[in-house]
């Protein structure tokens, strides 16, 4: 690709600080260096039209967690391991919804439950066994109890008649967080550009030679914010995990209100307004949903509709609107990985899952490697 003189010069030439990815983590990653150097050149390079990975095709779960995820963190990970992830998650948030206003993306405190398929009853009378202990877990982030047992008053199917509810738990819109992000970068003077896919770069000592698919350009420093699709920086620490998600058209005196977890956090479920958005399911094909490949399959998408009719809406008629995918990045460790490739090449990536509520945090840590 032939660019002008002027293109090269306001865009590409003398960049301090160049990020790749434009989600969640990329732009907080952007404005915390804004923030720290209010005169560097600041470039965004993203490969899609529009965040490719997770940050506008997730759930818009503002979460840090199901009680049945966090007992199953503290059989990998110890108990202050797992109290460190919790708490960045939380301050993530407060990152998130303190930078952006609760008005704008739209966040909605309704709370979080848990429910428990009747095939699961031994992991579900662990979980109620536990809640006093997860609760003692948590006080010290919370100075309160987290998690209570109610009793579903939503009408599932096919479940224990106890949910477990967490009222620190809300729902955000996807879309406007990631606009209102857009809007926030563009008005402190950062450059984003889109359809650029980095193809090579190397550290060159003093700087970083960058090659996409339209040009090749020197930048002071790198920053890579591409969470699943890194695995190669990260020298297998890091795996892709595609996220199946499909949404209902609207449905008339829609009862269920909140964003619900069940089996262990592989589907969530909540509502917008009056639809229900329904995802997950890679449990049924671990080695099939290990792929940046944005596509759906057959196998999951009919078992959240067979879900959506015998659990979560049963005698009632739904049509299914929308289905997408997302993609993930995980690992066997449940901490993101933010860390130092080389001299003036950094990755803020592996987020678990858990974007919405760590995203910000990730962003601004890795800004802070600088």
């Amino acid at each position: 690709m032939q660019l002008s003189y002027w293109e090269l010069k306001n865009w590409f030439t003398n960049v301090d600080f160049t990020i790749v990815g434009s989600g969640i983590v990329g732009l907080h990653c952007a404005l915390s260096l804004r923030d720290k150097y209010p005169l560097a050149k600041i470039l965004v390079l993203e490969k899609g039209t529009l965040p490719q990975g997770a940050s506008t095709k997730n759930a818009g779960f503002a979460c840090f967690g199901s009680i049945s995820e966090i007992i199953n963190d503290l059989k990998n990970h110890t108990e202050e391991e797992v109290i460190q992830l919790i708490q960045k998650r939380v301050e993530g948030l407060k990152l998130l919804r303190n930078r952006l206003g609760d008005i704008v993306i739209d966040f909605k405190p309704f709370g979080g439950y848990e429910l428990f398929l009747k095939k699961d009853e031994k992991f579900y009378n662990e979980c109620i066994q536990k809640i006093p202990f997860i609760n003692d877990v948590l006080r010290s982030l919370f100075k309160t109890d987290v998690f209570v047992k109610e009793i579903d008053r939503f009408n599932f199917k096919e479940i224990f008649e106890y949910l477990i509810f967490n009222p620190f738990e809300g729902q955000i819109d996807t879309g406007n967080m990631m606009q209102a992000l857009l809007k926030e970068a563009i008005a402190n003077n950062i450059l984003i550009l889109n359809q650029q896919d980095v193809t090579i770069f190397q550290d060159l000592n003093d700087k970083v030679e960058v090659v996409t698919n339209d040009i090749s350009f020197v930048t002071n420093k790198l920053l890579f914010a591409t969470n699943g699709f890194a695995a190669e920086l990260t020298q297998n620490e890091l795996k892709p995990a595609r996220a199946q998600v499909l949404i209902t058209k609207p449905i008339e005196n829609l009862h269920i209100k909140g964003t619900f977890h069940l089996e262990e956090g592989y589907y969530y479920f909540r509502n917008i307004e009056n639809r229900i958005l329904f995802g997950g399911g890679r449990n049924l094909d671990f080695e099939g949903e290990t792929t940046t490949t944005l596509t759906q399959t057959k196998i999951i998408q009919d078992k959240l509709e067979q879900l959506l009719k015998t659990v979560i809406l049963p005698n009632i008629p739904f049509e299914i609107d929308y289905r997408w995918s997302g993609i993930m990045g995980v690992g066997n460790q449940k901490k993101p990985i933010v860390k130092q490739i080389s001299n003036n090449v950094y990755c803020g990536v592996r987020l678990g899952g858990m974007g919405v509520a760590i995203g910000s945090l990730v962003g601004k840590e890795l800004a802070e490697l600088i």
